[in-house]
């Protein structure tokens, strides 16, 4: 943490910093900058806690490629040591101390960010292999100038198409029906830990849900909680994903994984993508487990998809349904690999 310096957040810290520092700098100079790219500051998730990390007044400044050169050395020869208390050049880790003002130009930024040649004009590969957490560094951000050049690019990728969004929603109710029997048969030979591991599951599966009906992309692993309780939960839902985690018997958990079901496809139909689908969980056959037998649900969300090439992908996912590795989400070299997965 910054010796002396009181907690404000990053989003203010940044604007007063363009405002007062970086404004006056660029005159004459036709641009856009905003706080985006990766960082729970990008999010608005920063806390005090954030300031012992990499912490200080941070930019994106996007120009016209013929006034890269010129508009960084405006920057750079007029940057104060400080601002507000905080070092405008800091480092972390082995990261040397430099400043993290960044000037390029939108499609340079978005090659690197993304991986893609041109953030106005996604394909639908594009789309299916590029991180919601990455997007999210795109559209989530604060914008503190813009000649235009911003804006269009954000309302490009605030999100998905509408045929992609509902073979998304599909995919996420197949996940739910593969698993959602396994709560009950784990217990039922005795193995509690892994019928908490398989519930646990399904917990992070219905928070990535009703992010996606609700049309916010979910940030990385440590911000889900936050931005799925960020939605707000008038009818439960939360509580009993909740209720779920704490349970300590297999009916315990069953009673609260299933009350979440009912709430997931009430708001489900809610969406009016389809006919509506009975919302109330049944036994699994003969079997002594109660289920939603989600993949009704996944069944009715793909028929309302008209786009034939979105239909004939199958229900594997876009890449946050079938990928968890930091190390493949965070790097656009190696998650768009995987574009192989939806080629014939």
């Amino acid at each position: 943490m910054t010796t002396g310096s009181a907690f404000i957040s990053a989003r203010t810290l940044s604007q007063g910093f363009h405002d007062e520092i970086i404004r006056p700098l660029l005159a004459g100079i036709p641009y856009a900058a905003g706080l985006l790219g990766w960082g729970s500051d990008v999010l608005g998730y920063d806390t005090e806690r954030s300031m012992d990390h990499g912490w200080g007044p941070r930019l994106h400044v996007f120009v016209d490629a013929y006034q890269v050169d010129h508009a960084t050395t405006a920057i750079e020869t007029g940057l104060p040591d400080e601002y507000r208390g905080h070092p405008v050049r800091f480092g972390w880790d082995t990261q040397e101390p430099i400043h993290h003002i960044t000037v390029t130009t939108i499609d340079a930024w978005l090659e690197e960010h993304l991986g893609v040649l041109n953030g106005r004009h996604l394909s639908l590969q594009d789309w299916l292999v590029t991180p919601q957490q990455k997007l999210l560094g795109v559209v989530a951000g604060q914008v503190y100038a813009d000649d235009g050049r911003l804006q269009v690019v954000r309302d490009e990728l605030r999100w998905y198409p509408d045929d992609l969004w509902r073979w998304m929603i599909a995919c996420q109710w197949s996940r739910i029906a593969e698993e959602e029997t396994f709560v009950q048969r784990t217990s039922e030979v005795g193995d509690e830990l892994g019928s908490r591991v398989v519930a646990a599951r399904l917990v992070r599966d219905l928070m990535r849900l009703a992010l996606l009906m609700e049309r916010t992309y979910a940030p990385y692993t440590k911000w889900l909680g936050t931005a799925f309780s960020r939605l707000g939960h008038p009818d439960g839902l939360d509580r009993d994903l909740e209720d779920t985690l704490e349970a300590g018997t297999h009916n315990e958990r069953e009673r609260a994984l299933t009350s979440a079901y009912r709430k997931a496809a009430i708001r489900f139909n809610a969406l009016r993508l389809t006919d509506a689908v009975d919302v109330e969980p049944h036994q699994f056959h003969e079997r002594p487990a109660i289920v939603l037998h989600a993949g009704r649900f996944a069944e009715a969300s793909l028929k309302a998809v008209k786009d034939q090439k979105v239909r004939e992908l199958g229900l594997v996912g876009a890449i946050d349904q079938f990928a968890d590795n930091t190390g493949v989400l965070s790097n656009p070299k190696a998650y768009r690999k995987l574009i192989s997965i939806y080629e014939k």
